[in-house]
């Protein structure tokens, strides 16, 4: 299923003209003078404009400068980013006299205000045409950064989930087009051999290997050592990639148990996946009533993961020491003598 989601950055924007009538009157007020615009409000804030004159500082006496400034200096959660324009005879920013945007700053007790410090030489403005009647205006344009949130990103076509394993589960159920029959304790079970041949290696050399001369009659194929039950349920997953509910939902012994024949069921026919859903389960089944016959079950079968479940549960003490005179352990030392050795490497101190 696919989702996505996005980080809003939100942020105000808000400009202020300022118009300078009477420009050379201003000159003259001396490198590092100032005179301060009227106050707007952008983001909720309250923020003026320092014009300079002669310049910010001494390096840049010859220009004349321009700075933003928040109008409360313990303002230190704001930041902005600014850019000043000179503007033309029609009100529209001079693109080689604009700045770019300055990088978003948080204003400090150090650093109370964002500008230019070199924004237009004296004798340049004076020689344009933009000066004009001894006015000229500049635009200051603010973007207040506000508060950063995540939201999910809507999607235009909603894809639902995959419903193959339904549509599989009604055609093993309806037994529709079913062209092999299984008998299995009595009972018998219908199904497709394409899709047993496509789930398990075992029914595919079965049904369409070498072995398949043995299985092109009309009569039932006959299970021997399985129940129906378990039978159904390995039929059920082949289909569906699930278990049945019945067989998922058994609680306490009865559980376990069909479990340990699904498991070994899977293990016949070559359902990996089958195997290690099993596999799973009946590590949350190991007691000291159950610990000798799962891991035989677990040796046979070759699942490493519930024979280490195992070594874990008789490494506490006094597990080891419960089963060891239980029938299960001594079938266990009968049947898998090279395991003995093993599990006394495991759960040795």
């Amino acid at each position: 299923m696919k989702s996505a989601s996005a980080i809003v950055a939100e942020a105000v924007r808000g400009l202020h003209v300022l118009k300078i009538e009477g420009y050379s009157r201003t000159k003259g007020l001396g490198n590092g003078n100032f005179i301060d615009s009227s106050t707007f409000v952008v983001g909720g804030h309250r923020w003026f404009i320092r014009y300079y004159p002669d310049g910010y500082g001494s390096d840049s006496a010859g220009w004349l400068s321009f700075y933003l400034k928040h109008q409360h200096t313990n303002a230190t959660s704001v930041k902005a980013s600014t850019k000043f324009s000179l503007l033309d005879e029609m009100g529209e920013p001079v693109p080689s006299h604009t700045t770019n945007w300055g990088a978003i700053a948080t204003l400090t007790t150090t650093r109370e205000q964002f500008g230019c410090q070199r924004f237009i030489e004296k004798k340049a403005l004076e020689e344009s045409a933009y000066l004009k009647d001894d006015c000229f205006a500049i635009r200051c344009d603010v973007i207040v950064s506000k508060e950063f949130r995540a939201e999910a990103t809507p999607r235009f076509v909603a894809v639902p989930p995959s419903d193959l394993h339904q549509h599989l589960s009604r055609l093993l159920s309806s037994g529709a087009e079913a062209d092999v029959t299984f008998r299995v304790g009595g009972e018998t079970f219908t199904a497709h051999r394409l899709v047993l041949a496509a789930r398990s290696p075992v029914f595919r050399a079965e049904l369409f290997g070498p072995m398949k001369e043995n299985h092109t009659t009309s009569r039932p194929i006959q299970i021997d050592d399985m129940e129906p039950g378990v039978f159904g349920a390995m039929l059920h997953y082949i289909y569906t990639d699930s278990l049945p509910e019945a067989a998922a939902d058994t609680g306490g012994d009865a559980a376990a148990v069909m479990a340990q024949h699904v498991l070994v069921a899977a293990d016949r026919y070559g359902l990996e996946r089958l195997k290690l859903i099993c596999e799973d389960r009946l590590c949350d089944f190991i007691s000291t009533g159950t610990a000798a016959a799962t891991l035989a079950l677990a040796e046979q079968h070759g699942c490493r993961g519930l024979k280490e479940a195992c070594f874990r549960f008789l490494r506490s003490p006094g597990n080891l020491k419960t089963i060891m005179g239980s029938d299960e352990f001594q079938h266990l030392t009968s049947s898998c003598p090279s395991l003995l050795n093993e599990l006394l490497a495991n759960v040795a101190p």
